[in-house]
């Protein structure tokens, strides 16, 4: 009897179908993680620039714009052109909220 279910497991781990399966789930969570670093460096960029150009920047938009965009953006893997956005937008006196 176990030599059966060995036998069946063995098949099933071998199958193309299930290891077709596996790529395309991988696959898929690779394109999203791409997809989510691109929607990050986009934002990143984009309120950087903004903020560049105003000259200044509150405490709550660079906390926004570094903790939760630019550091997972990071720690994802991106650099570039947002990091040099991040290090102009570091300069940038800092204002009271309005």
């Amino acid at each position: 009897m176990s030599d059966i279910i060995i036998s069946l497991l063995c098949g099933v781990l071998t199958s193309s179908g299930l290891w077709a399966l596996i790529l395309r789930f991988i696959d898929r969570r690779t394109n999203q993680a791409k997809m989510i670093l691109g929607l990050g460096h986009d934002k990143i960029i984009y309120l950087g620039k903004e903020y560049i150009a105003r000259g200044w920047i509150t405490a709550d938009e660079y906390e926004n714009l570094h903790d939760y965009l630019y550091i997972p953006y990071k720690n994802m893997g991106g650099n570039g052109s947002a990091e040099r956005i991040m290090e102009e937008v570091k300069k940038l006196p800092i204002k009271a909220s309005i």
